[in-house]
């Protein structure tokens, strides 16, 4: 009788695979800044890079269709007055992409299709919320124009970049916020902090609905990310500053269901998730390799299945979404490793294959800003993969600024002081008002005119017309 004592799984012979330098960039002057982010972030068009800059903060945004030696005078992306400290690419448009700074504020930019040779210094908007520095910006999964920023001052915003207004503040955190992340709807979100709780908030309702103190005993900072199953998966340190990785279950925080150390070292573990496998990489500043593993609901629930090795220490790290992969090489995951540019492919193959591609999730949002603050939740709107994926062209944000006058009464007063009448006649405010309407309309088709006046200058500018 013959039994398997190996598990069975189609990533069983996932491996790594450095690109040839030519495939990568060189000359990248990352921050130094001291905050645990990843510094970078990559879509299917772009990759950014905070970088050292002297008179505030700046980002380096650089194409993938073009690699090799950086030239030193790419243009920057700059408008913080202080180091940038978190940016993140908008999951429904690959030209919008949001960053946040020391100097208290979050900014939302528009990067165009070809870069010119000025640097870009003004924002689509600017978010104003937070009394300290703001170390943390991610975008709603699912949700047209929402962003969650959150700052030293231990305080969460949610806003509606598309108004640019706040939405939704929490202070729920006692202490400093080291990451949170959504899960799969957007109906939730996950947090790590300084008082060592994991805590899980669901923002509509303004609180926490489950916690759990010290997943990890030790007192170094740690990190969390939900699962497509809604369960949570964590990286922190033992009370022997052993990194350890540990998944649980929100609904019964008592005991975990799996825990399991690692090695000893100094890098916290930042986890970076693909629902659609159900894989997880983990990779440390400092560190050299990338590990992965693969989460199932068999024991022993999560499983290591290989760790690719580079020869230089990694200072960042980025992951691609999964559109972004090349089917035809049989990639299922693409990272952009600050030191050296790094892809994990699997085993090589022709023929697409339709057990390591299911649908994936698209650019497409599922909700619009005000369905998802009214209580609705989507899962997010997938594609295939068979065909792979194309980067459409810019798509510009519309940020249409809602007037708090607005809502406010207009006051009665009396003319006598301007004309000597009492009140003005019902039929002339009637047409006051229609022509005031009627200005509205001409100032809104004046300022879109504009704006295409400006766009068209810009493509001559940077010869793209």
């Amino acid at each position: 009788m013959s039994r398997s004592i190996v598990r069975q799984s189609k990533f069983r012979h996932v491996f790594g695979q450095a690109v040839k330098t030519e495939q990568g960039y060189d000359d990248i002057r990352v921050s130094k800044v001291t905050w645990d982010s990843s510094f970078c972030a990559v879509n299917p068009k772009f990759l950014a890079v905070i970088v050292e800059s002297s008179g505030g903060g700046a980002f380096l945004v650089l194409p993938l269709s073009k690699m090799g030696r950086l030239d030193k005078n790419h243009p920057l992306v700059t408008g913080h007055a202080g180091p940038v400290l978190d940016i993140d690419w908008c999951p429904h448009n690959d030209n919008i992409l949001a960053s946040c700074s020391e100097d208290t504020t979050a900014m939302v930019w528009q990067i165009p299709d070809q870069m010119g040779t000025q640097p870009i210094s003004e924002p689509i908007v600017v978010l104003e919320g937070h009394s300290k520095r703001v170390g943390i910006v991610t975008w709603h999964p699912t949700a047209r124009n929402i962003l969650l920023t959150a700052g030293s001052d231990n305080l969460i915003i949610i806003w509606n970049v598309g108004t640019g207004e706040a939405l939704i503040s929490m202070d729920d955190h006692p202490d400093l916020i080291y990451n949170v992340s959504w899960n799969r709807n957007g109906s939730l979100f996950c947090t790590t902090c300084k008082d060592r709780r994991l805590r899980v908030c669901d923002p509509r309702k303004r609180e926490v609905v489950a916690e759990r103190m010290a997943p990890h005993d030790g007192i170094r900072p740690m990190r969390a990310i939900f699962t497509r199953d809604g369960n949570l998966f964590t990286t922190g340190f033992t009370r022997m500053s052993q990194r350890e990785l540990g998944l649980w279950d929100p609904t019964h925080f008592e005991e975990p269901i799996a825990l399991l150390e690692l090695d000893t070292s100094n890098g916290v573990l930042l986890p970076y998730y693909d629902p659609d496998t159900n894989m997880v990489y983990l990779c440390g500043k400092g560190d050299s390799s990338i590990r992965y593993f693969e989460i199932t609901e068999e024991p022993p629930y999560v499983h290591y299945l290989s760790t690719f090795s580079s020869k230089e220490p990694q200072r960042g790290m980025g992951f691609m979404p999964k559109r972004g992969v090349d089917v035809s090489k049989c990639e299922i995951a693409s990272h952009v490793s600050l030191s050296p540019h790094l892809h994990l492919p699997p085993l090589q193959s022709d023929l697409f294959q339709d057990d390591l591609y299911p649908d994936t999730t698209g650019p497409d949002p599922a909700l619009e800003p005000e369905e998802w603050l009214e209580g609705r939740d989507e899962d997010p709107i997938l594609q295939s993969m068979r065909d792979g994926y194309v980067p459409p062209k810019s798509r510009e944000l519309k940020v249409a600024r809602k007037n708090v006058l607005d809502s406010r009464p207009i006051p009665r007063r009396s003319m006598s002081s301007c004309d000597g009448s009492a009140n003005l006649p019902p039929q002339l405010v009637d047409r006051l008002l229609e022509e005031v309407k009627n200005l509205k309309v001409t100032v809104l088709s004046q300022e879109k005119r504009i704006c295409d006046l400006e766009n068209k200058l810009s493509k001559y500018t940077n010869g793209t017309a």
